[in-house]
């Protein structure tokens, strides 16, 4: 038997019925779902120093478990001394198995161990059921060794949901466990 990641399993036996009565849908394929997860991460400083974003994507790829990729500038910016085409971040897009386990280590090990932690803001939504989480620094994911950080930086992590509105989007990622801020 093949194996099937927790939070896969409880969004088709929990979530969805969840969602239907929520929301009144009357088909399944109607309830929104997770499309992928985007985790990007740029380098200021990779103007001087092109190691830098080799560590970003060494890293990114330890946090996720798949082969991150470097992103390129597209334009010229005189004034941070940037040509076009310079490697200046890092990114990796998380779909299927590979999205869920992600999302059940960041919901159950890596937000606990931010420093001061109440909740998510529920501000990151951007009118299309897409949300934007950042994250301050990357040594919350325990993948990530402490010693081994050159230094500490964040990155944004974007949930691409099938959600036509903001408030389908926020149900979804509450029911798969994002914690979300009390008003």
């Amino acid at each position: 038997m093949a194996y099937i990641p927790r939070l896969k399993e409880e969004y088709k036996t929990r979530v969805i019925p969840a969602l239907k009565e929520e929301f009144g849908y009357n088909n399944v394929m109607q309830v929104p779902k997770l499309n992928k997860i985007v985790i990007s991460r740029g380098v200021g400083a990779a103007v001087s120093d092109k190691k830098l974003v080799d560590y970003a994507v060494e890293e990114l790829t330890k946090i996720t478990g798949q082969k991150a990729i470097s992103t390129i500038s597209k334009k010229d910016v005189a004034s941070f001394k940037l040509r076009k085409g310079m490697p200046i971040g890092a990114k990796v897009t998380l779909r299927g198995e590979r999205m869920y386990e992600f999302l059940d280590r960041l919901i159950t090990s890596s937000l606990p161990r931010v420093r001061d932690f109440s909740g998510i803001k529920a501000t990151g939504f951007d009118g299309r059921g897409n949300y934007n989480l950042g994250v301050l620094e990357q040594i919350i994911f325990p993948e990530i060794d402490i010693d081994k950080v050159n230094k500490i930086s964040g990155m944004d992590i974007t949930f691409v949901t099938s959600a036509s509105t903001d408030k389908e989007a926020k149900s979804l990622l509450t029911e798969l466990g994002l914690p979300f801020k009390k008003n």
